[in-house]
């Protein structure tokens, strides 16, 4: 689950880190008297409020929008209704949202920071160690390109579950950022503050990018961005009350109902059932190898009944960019013959007119495999991830 970044900077205040002052608007004229709340003289800095990084250098769809980004530099009060205006209900297209864009429905007004220095921090789960991984970098744009092409640029150290930072570790990022002396004691209590905040929360990503340093060394984080193990949120009831429905689209939410995750993706023409990220990113790297691409993928779990299976399955035979289904299921919890049997369910209902291809392996295998192939329907039975994925795009190409 992720949340929004003024809802992030809230979170984050509550551990110690600095942000700025500033206040959400859903309209111009609130626009107006929260930019003179947060600083009466400004300047200011209007954020469109999407889930979604690049924000700067994306572009609105709506002409009345103006050609400038997400995130606005103004420096007169007259500006503000009129740039909250052209914002607020306009679509913002970024390198993350996809060529549909997201809706701003809302804006963070916020007091300008002159930053002397700025820098990237973030927290991942490293899950081939497995550790908490913190990744610093003196530079705040195209994060990806610099991991695959200068991963040199990128200091990675992995901390404890419980511990505090360490000297050394301090050390050595401030040699890295080539912080001065001053920046020793902020940097130390903004790292804890985000390490307290991810495994409290049961965080699985964490991003402030950038980071800003002023003149006496204070640390504040000028953007923010959070993302919540979806399995721990029993734990945190507060953090499920920050969810924006409006930033998920009807299908998320459908299969959010059945407690499954559905994933869009702006390419390709595949649609995946499976029951583990790691399946489905594997498929997607066979897929990529053989130039086709995932156009959408379906995670389901254990603990469900045939007709939740059946009414996931539903959400991929019914997306009209799907040319071929590829279900690959390891028994464990969820057993093989119930997928077949919601395999079954959801064709009778809403018909399979594309190729379907069918990996089982685990528990039930025999029975779901014997359950498909009485079926009728003409489902393509495969031995192992490799053998499906070769055998869908073989069908697809013939059904062309």
């Amino acid at each position: 689950m992720n949340i929004h970044e003024y809802q992030a900077k809230q979170i984050l205040n509550r551990y110690g880190i600095n942000i700025l002052k500033g206040g959400i608007a859903y309209t111009p004229g609130e626009a107006k008297r929260v930019a003179q709340r947060v600083s009466p003289r400004g300047p200011w800095v209007l954020k469109a409020q999407i889930q979604s990084g690049a924000r700067a250098e994306g572009h609105f769809v709506e002409k009345r929008a103006g050609k400038e980004g997400g995130i606005r530099f103004l420096t007169g009060r007259k500006d503000i209704f009129e740039e909250a205006q052209k914002m607020l209900g306009a679509t913002l297209i970024t390198k993350q949202t996809g060529a549909k864009g997201k809706l701003v429905s809302k804006i963070y007004i916020e007091e300008y920071f002159p930053a002397e220095k700025t820098f990237y921090a973030s927290l991942v789960i490293d899950r081939m160690i497995p550790c908490v991984t913190l990744l610093i970098t003196a530079s705040t744009t195209n994060m990806i390109d610099l991991a695959v092409n200068n991963p040199e640029k990128i200091l990675r150290i992995n901390l404890g579950l419980n511990d505090k930072i360490r000297t050394e570790q301090l050390s050595q990022i401030m040699d890295f950022l080539k912080l001065e002396e001053k920046c020793r004691k902020g940097l130390k209590k903004f790292i804890n503050g985000m390490h307290r905040a991810f495994m409290d929360l049961d965080a699985i990503m964490m991003e402030i990018n950038p980071v800003g340093i002023d003149a006496k060394g204070e640390l504040v984080a000028l953007d923010a961005k959070i993302s919540f193990d979806d399995n721990a949120l029993f734990r945190h009831p507060d953090i499920v009350q920050l969810h924006d429905d409006y930033e998920d689209d009807d299908r998320v939410l459908k299969a959010a109902k059945y407690g499954f995750q559905y994933q869009d993706f702006d390419d390709g023409s595949v649609g995946c059932i499976v029951n583990g990220d790691g399946l489905a990113l594997s498929i997607a790297d066979m897929l990529h190898n053989k130039a086709e691409q995932m156009a959408c993928f379906l995670n389901v779990k254990g603990g469900v009944d045939k007709d939740k299976i059946s009414a996931g399955i539903k959400i991929i035979m019914t997306n009209p960019r799907v040319e071929g289904i590829l279900i690959d299921i390891l028994g464990g919890f969820l057993r093989c013959n119930l997928v077949a049997d919601g395999i079954i369910a959801a064709a009778s209902e809403v018909g399979l007119n594309v190729p379907l291809v069918v990996r089982f392996e685990g528990t039930n295998k025999d029975e779901a495999q014997e359950i498909l192939n009485n079926s009728g329907l003409p489902v393509i039975m495969a031995e192992t991830t490799e053998e499906s994925v070769n055998k869908l795009l073989k069908a697809m190409e013939e059904s062309d």
